[in-house]
């Protein structure tokens, strides 16, 4: 791993890589002081961590908090190999790349903040490595099937060869994955074929253990799925976003402000 820094104000470093188990290069970035309890923080899909954590304003309010801040690109997204295969793209695969990251980093326990994939990705981390993680915030879930009305072929023949998408639905989340900049869309529509087979969706009969904030916008049409998560879950608490649908939700003060309170465990 390329040591970087951490640095005292909210700036995005240039990333550290770490490797997957597959050789792909996974881009990680640090903020806050060394021996500051961490938190891993874990964007959603079609995003990054600069786009989610670190101009929402997430690193700076939970450096201020007093935490050290790991930030990962997941694969497929920011600075971290794109591979264009499906196949790359199954939850174990997002779960190991974590483990990964917490080896490289010398961690043996997070917490952990995920918004939308990330907080899909997060309820495995959380239930499949118990003893990594602490506790959780998981924003916007359950969103375990990126684009699952996404016509792909659609999607695919835009990406591939610039035929205008027809779909309105698959023409929204198209215009989203173009907004951030550096994103590959062939590799975004591979991740969302391949979250489509296995495990894509939290299984509500095996929750976390550990306490979990659930949180979502008012607005969002997964609302009450999550609600229901969050009340299954045997120590889970649901914050409701006043305002806010499922894409804005993550720059929500009162979002942060719950989340850091729930981290340092005054909530």
């Amino acid at each position: 791993m390329d040591a970087a820094a951490p640095l005292a104000r909210t700036e995005m470093p240039a990333p550290s890589f770490v490797m997957s188990d597959e050789g792909y290069q996974i881009a990680t970035y640090v903020w806050g002081e060394p021996d500051a309890d961490p938190v891993l923080c874990v964007h959603g899909f079609a995003s990054s961590c600069r786009d989610n954590w670190v101009a929402t304003g997430w690193v700076r309010d939970l450096t201020r908090a007093g935490f050290r801040v790991i930030g990962v690109d997941q694969r497929g997204h920011g600075a971290s190999d794109k591979p264009r295969d499906p196949r790359a793209y199954s939850m174990g695969s997002f779960v190991s790349d974590l483990l990964t990251v917490l080896d490289t980093y010398l961690l043996d326990e997070v917490r952990y903040v995920g918004y939308s994939l990330g907080a899909r990705v997060g309820w495995q981390f959380a239930v499949d490595a118990p003893e990594h993680v602490s506790r959780a915030v998981l924003g916007g879930i359950p969103d375990g099937r990126p684009l699952a009305r996404l016509q792909i072929d659609q999607a695919r023949a835009y990406a591939e060869e610039g035929i205008p998408v027809e779909d309105p639905v698959t023409r929204n989340y198209v215009t989203l994955a173009e907004r951030v900049a550096g994103n590959d869309l062939s590799a975004l529509v591979a991740l969302a074929e391949g979250m489509r087979y296995g495990d894509a969706d939290p299984d509500p009969d095996r929750p976390p253990r550990q306490s979990i904030l659930f949180a979502t916008g008012s607005e969002d049409a997964i609302l009450e799925r999550s609600r229901s998560l969050a009340s299954g879950t045997p120590r889970g608490l649901f914050e409701e976003i006043p305002g806010r649908h499922h894409f804005n939700t993550p720059g929500s003060r009162v979002f942060r402000q719950r989340a850091a309170a729930f981290l340092t465990g005054d909530i």
